[in-house]
C-alpha cells in the first residue's frame, strides 16, 4: 500500500510537471519576452496555459483511454496507449491526428527548449558558448533518440527535478514582488487600463 501512494506520487508529479513544467522556470522564459501592458496580464495567460494542457488536454486524453477500454485490451503505454484508444474510436483517422500532433509536439518542443538554452548560455557566456551549446543539442538529440525509452523518461524526469530547486528558491525570493505587481494589477490597472507598472527595487534585466 505504501509503496503503491509513493509511486502515485512520485509519477503523478513527474508526468504532471513534464507536461505543464509548473516550477520549472522554462515558460517564464518565453512569458518575458511577450509585450503586454502589465505583467500581471502574462502571469494570468502563464496560469491559463497550466490549466489548458493538464486539466484539458490531459483529461480528455485519459477519457478517450478509459472509455475505449484498450488500457485493457493492450501492453501499449505511453503514446501508443493513447494512439490505441483514438484508432478505437476514430479508426484511421484518430492514428493520423496522434502521429501528426506527436510530430508537432517533438519538434516545437526541440526549438523551443533550444532557445531556451540559447538565451541563458548567452546570458551567462556570451556568444563564445553558442557552439559548444549548439553540438551538445545536436549530440542529446542523438542521444534521446536511440536510448531505450524508459531510460530517456527517468533522464528527463531526473534533470526536470534538478531544474525545480534553484527555481522555487527563486520564487521564495520573489514573493513580495508578485504581491506588488498583482496588488498595482488590482488597484490600479483595473481600473486605468493606462495606468503603467514600474517597481523602482526592482531592476529589469535587458
Amino acid at each position: 500500500m505504501g509503496v503503491s501512494i509513493k509511486q502515485t506520487f512520485r509519477y503523478g508529479i513527474a508526468r504532471g510537471l513534464f507536461s505543464n513544467e509548473a516550477g520549472m522556470g522554462s515558460t517564464p522564459q518565453a512569458h518575458a519576452v511577450a509585450k503586454v501592458k502589465h505583467p500581471a496580464q502574462q502571469g494570468l495567460v502563464g496560469i491559463f496555459g497550466v490549466i489548458f494542457d493538464t486539466f484539458i488536454v490531459c483529461t480528455m486524453t485519459a477519457m478517450v483511454i478509459v472509455t475505449t477500454g484498450v488500457f485493457e485490451a493492450t501492453d501499449a503505454r505511453g503514446a501508443a496507449l493513447t494512439q490505441a484508444g483514438f484508432v478505437e474510436s476514430f479508426g484511421n483517422a484518430g492514428e493520423n491526428f496522434i502521429a501528426i500532433a506527436l510530430f508537432f509536439f517533438a519538434f516545437t518542443t526541440i526549438i523551443s527548449w533550444y532557445y531556451f538554452g540559447e538565451s541563458n548560455i548567452k546570458y551567462l557566456f556570451g556568444k563564445s558558448g553558442l557552439t559548444p551549446y549548439r553540438i551538445g543539442v545536436l549530440l542529446f538529440v542523438i542521444v534521446g533518440a536511440t536510448l531505450e525509452v524508459p531510460i530517456v523518461w527517468e533522464m528527463a524526469d531526473t534533470f526536470n527535478g534538478i531544474m525545480v530547486i534553484p527555481n522555487l528558491i527563486a520564487l521564495i525570493g520573489m514573493v513580495s514582488l508578485v504581491v506588488d505587481i498583482y496588488d498595482d494589477y488590482e488597484d490600479n490597472f483595473l481600473k486605468n487600463q493606462s495606468a503603467k507598472y514600474e517597481n523602482k527595487n526592482y531592476k529589469q534585466a535587458k
